[in-house]
């Protein structure tokens, strides 16, 4: 396959990359200065044309080929730059599920940054098993009130608005009982707490708790009981290489660490240089799949075991190499240990290649 740049696509990045050269150096790249500033990066990559490529226009995007956001991410990699804003999966899940009026009231603030989003999925008691949550919407009048508590919510801290998962109905199967809400995290009964993780960032995630906090039934995504399948949608985007963008990122960190050796690479470092090229390869094929319309499923969980393989080579590379003497690279293999979790466990990604795609237990 021909993966060189169309005339459009090169100039595309062009333009990009004068822009980096320009605006790269003003925004931190990692921690709680990254976390603090990443809606700053969003609104100026948005204001220059740089966010939102292939979504719709009549939301705030531009309604390109899905390889332009891959140039952006590349991009991004190559000049230093903060990586793109993950909020695809919101995008998507909102898009695919909700009315008009919340596609038309939250996506163009989503998209442009003007306000700031988070994801209450997942709970003390109810991580890789999302179905079990135990957080209650009960209808009251025009409103639900909402009573639970959330964790590993990023952005809490800062969001304006959180896509909720809730059960509505404790009396039917747990999968067919949730519904989606869009909820203002900024009124009474709604209180944040900050998470510090093991690398010492102190702003990326936070728990949740809801006391009362009221949501209009306006503001209900689809139906009551659709929530199950937002909440697919949702996951089934975040687990995929494609949109995440990290391929890059590995490569670079993996040539840098590369150009400190005295002598031979290490193993680790060997096979860390390995498995971001199977990452590489593997994202340019989703990408031509996507560009021949192939909508993946369960596929997804295929890519989230690729994506917490390198992810922990890499880590295991940066330990290798530098030991402890770097804050940075330790905090990077840290934060890799995580990738066995967030986004479903390996366990469960398991599962599912062996029932939804390969059949057995069937």
């Amino acid at each position: 396959m021909d993966f060189r740049d169309s005339p459009q696509e090169a100039e595309f990045r062009a333009r990009l990359r004068d822009w980096l050269a320009e605006n790269a150096d003003r925004f931190p790249t990692s921690g709680d200065e990254y976390w603090a500033r990443q809606g700053d990066w969003h609104q100026a990559l948005y204001a220059a044309g740089f966010f939102g490529s292939s979504w719709p226009k009549e939301f705030g995007g531009h309604e390109l080929p899905p390889v332009y956001d891959v140039i952006v991410d590349e991009e991004l990699a190559r000049a230093g730059a903060p990586p793109r804003p993950s909020l695809g999966y919101l995008v998507q899940g909102l898009g695919r599920h909700g009315g008009r009026e919340l596609q038309q009231r939250f996506l163009p603030g989503m998209i442009n940054g003007t306000e700031r989003w988070c994801q209450g999925f997942s709970e003390p008691g109810a991580g890789s098993d999302l179905a079990s949550l135990t957080t209650t919407a009960t209808r009251d009048g025009d409103d639900y009130v909402v009573h639970g508590h959330k964790i590993w919510t990023s952005y809490s801290d800062v969001a304006d608005w959180c896509l909720l998962l809730a059960r509505t109905d404790p009396d039917v199967p747990r999968h067919k009982g949730i519904s989606a809400f869009v909820i203002a995290m900024k009124q009474p009964g709604v209180e944040q707490r900050p998470l510090r993780m093991i690398s010492g960032v102190t702003r990326e995630f936070g728990q949740v708790r809801f006391d009362g906090a009221r949501v209009p039934a306006a503001q209900l995504v689809g139906a009551p009981g659709d929530g199950w399948k937002l909440a697919m949608t949702v996951v089934g985007h975040e687990r995929e290489p494609a949109t995440l963008g990290y391929a890059a990122r590995y490569a670079k960190l993996v040539r840098q660490l590369a150009s400190r050796l005295d002598g031979p690479a290490p193993d680790d470092l060997a096979w860390a240089a390995v498995q971001t090229e199977m990452l590489r390869l593997h994202v340019r094929r989703r990408l031509s799949e996507q560009l021949d319309g192939v909508v993946h499923g369960p596929d997804g969980s295929l890519d989230k075991l690729l994506m917490t393989w390198v992810d922990q080579a890499v880590g295991h590379a940066a330990l290798a190499v530098t030991g402890t003497g770097d804050p940075e690279l330790l905090g990077s293999y840290f934060y890799s240990r995580a990738q066995s979790v967030m986004g479903g466990t390996s366990q469960i990604q398991k599962n599912i290649i062996a029932s939804r795609i390969l059949g057995l237990g069937v």
